[in-house]
Order: structure tokens, then sequence, then C-alpha cells
């Protein structure tokens, strides 16, 4: 591959080569090839050696052919990018979330206003306080309070108004009754955002596994489309994310026909096309890996924090002691099965009769 005589170099060896036909730029490195190579021809020709002339190098294309990996570098930069792909990207809401922390933060220390009274609880040697909330069951209306603030946040600190008209609640609204024009002039609060959701998850009778997909594919419509959450369309696009992440996430989805007896006045033509639209904007890439969702949810967590919305601590009872205690249980036989496992194979392979393990020493 090093050698520019080889067959790589041929304007037939890949069909992309003749993309570049069309390109008027001067090829320098060609040009000094040639001129190198008919020296080289003058001086010492040989009897089978070809003509520089007769030397096709597809106008000097084959010495700037692209590596492959040299072409996917970017498709790869822009998928760490995207933090609703990739689960080292930071996401946006949080990102947003900080301006409006650090000012706080800032304004407090100015003002020398004081925390007040501590209501976080903390673990001592006696008491181990616990919420209910984990990455695979987290509680249900503190979750919905922790991604309803973060669409709060995309609202507030939005960059622009970018929309679509299949999101703009101006073209197709939600209610028959007229909305005001001032309306959309003003960023909603927390608690109506909140309203909204809450009514939808309650009627639907969603979980809150489906709260945290929902803003992974809020955050995914606005990065695929290139556009912001703002007044006018925020419900809309909220209501396109639940729907998709009902079918997706539970065994039993809703209908688009259930969501109309909640929301009386849309239609159910309204809906399919929304969730059409929806999905041809993910480019119908709704698959959300393991670690993109425990990001998310930790992240909603740092959130919370920072928002002093803090989960329901309780004591650590002696009845969930034994249940946690179980469960450990559980997995740890599992993973001494899988380590019998690694160990017979081993043993096949090395003919060994047993492992030795040195005893710990403890100082």
């Amino acid at each position: 591959m090093g050698n520019t005589l080889t067959c790589c170099v041929s304007p037939n060896a890949s069909p992309k080569l003749g993309r570049r036909s069309g390109s008027a730029e001067p090829d320098y490195e060609s040009e000094v090839y040639e001129a190198a190579a008919g020296d080289a021809v003058a001086v010492a020709p040989a009897p089978a050696a070809p003509e520089p002339a007769d030397l096709d190098f597809g106008a000097g294309e084959g010495h700037h052919l692209q590596h492959i990996s040299d072409r996917e570098m970017p498709e790869d930069l822009a998928l760490e990018s995207n933090p609703s792909d990739h689960p080292r990207a930071s996401t946006i809401f949080l990102s947003k979330s900080q301006t409006d922390v650090r000012e706080k933060r800032k304004s407090n220390h100015l003002n020398h206003v004081s925390p007040g009274q501590l209501t976080k609880k903390y673990s001592s040697c006696s008491t181990i306080f616990l919420d209910d909330s984990t990455v695979s069951q987290p509680n249900l209306r503190t979750t919905i309070k922790c991604v309803t603030l973060a669409i709060y946040y995309h609202i507030k600190n939005r960059d622009a108004n970018r929309s679509l008209d299949i999101f703009d609640e101006r073209s197709h609204p939600l209610t028959r009754e007229k909305v005001p024009e001032e309306y959309f002039k003003h960023d909603p609060e927390h608690k109506f955002i909140y309203r909204f959701v809450r009514t939808l998850f309650s009627a639907a009778q969603l979980t809150a596994e489906c709260a945290i997909v929902t803003l992974v594919y809020l955050e995914r419509l606005l990065t695929y489309a290139e556009i912001d959450i703002c007044p006018t369309n925020w419900k809309r696009i909220v209501l396109g994310a639940i729907l998709l992440a009902s079918k997706v996430w539970d065994d039993q989805a809703v209908w688009n026909v259930d969501y109309c007896q909640i929301l009386k006045d849309i239609t159910v033509e309204d809906m399919n096309e929304m969730e059409r639209h929806f999905l041809e904007l993910l480019q119908f890439n709704i698959n959300v890996p393991a670690s993109v969702y425990a990001k998310y949810y930790f992240d909603l967590r740092s959130l919370a924090d920072d928002n002093h919305l803090n989960f329901l601590f309780a004591p650590l009872s002696k009845e969930r002691a034994q249940n946690l205690e179980a469960i450990s249980r559980l997995c740890e036989d599992k993973y001494k099965d899988l380590c019998r496992a690694a160990m017979r194979r081993s043993f096949s392979a090395d003919n060994f009769i047993g492992i030795q393990r040195s005893n710990a020493i403890l100082s």
C-alpha cells in the first residue's frame, strides 16, 4: 500500500474516486512526482519501463486517496458529541442548567445568604439512609420532576427559536380554544411543564423509565433535526417523545387513540403525522443503550441535587436489609458460577489439576 505504483492508485480501483474528477485544484504533489519520474527515465531508460505519459495516475487522485479510518473519523466524532447516542458525551440539559446553578451560588455568596436548615439526610454509624429510587427502578414522581426540570432548562437557555411546522402549536393546536399570542412569548414555568407531563403519565399509566427514555428522545431530536424547544413547540415535542418512548419501552404500549382521550381536542390523524415526522427526524434511531440510560439517570440525580430536589430518604429497615442481602447473594452465586465455568475452561487448556490460592495476610 505504501508503493505509489500499486493497484490502489488506479481510478477504477474504487468507485468513490470519480467524485473528485471535477476538482479544479492543482495537484502539486503529482506534478513533482511526474517530473521526478521523467528525470529518472531520461538518465537510465529501461527497455521494458513505460513512459511517464503512459502511466495513468488518475490525474494525481491516487495520492489523495483517503484511508477508511480517516473517512470514518468525523462520523465517530459526531457520534461521541451526541449525548443521546454515546455514553461519554455529557448531557445537554445538565450543561444548560449549570449556568443558572453558578449564578445562584454566586448570588448567595455575594448577598451572604445562608443555605438555611439542611434537609438532606446523611448516613451515620448507627443509621443508614436510603432512597427508593434506583437506576433499574426509579421513583416515578421524582423522576418526572427531574425530567420536566431538564425540559425547563432546555427552554430557558435555548440558543435560538428554530422550529418545524409539525411541532408548532400555532399551526397544530392541542385545544380548540384559541390560545392568546402572549402565551407564546413567555417561557413556561417548571410547575406548568410538570403538570402537563404528570397528567399524561398518570392517565396513560406510564413508568419512570419511560420518562428517562422520553428525555433521551427529546435531546436526540434537538440534535438530529437542529431545532430548539421553545414556548411554541415544547408541548408537541414532549408529547411526541412520550408517545414514542411508551411504545418502545412498555410491553403494553398506549395507542394513539388513547392519547386522544386524554387530550380531547387532538385528532388521531394529527398524532399519526407527528409520530411519523418524529421518527423520520430521528432517522428511525430509537435504540437507547443501557450505558446511555444510566448516564441520563445519574445526570438527572445531579440535576436534582443542584436544584435542591431531594429524593425521599428513609432509614434502612430490617426487612429491606434482608431483601438487599438476598439480592446480593443471588448475584454472588451467579458470579461464582461464571468463575467456575471460566476455571474449567482453563483446566482443559493448561492441564491444571487444581488451582492453589494463597492465603491473605492481615497485618
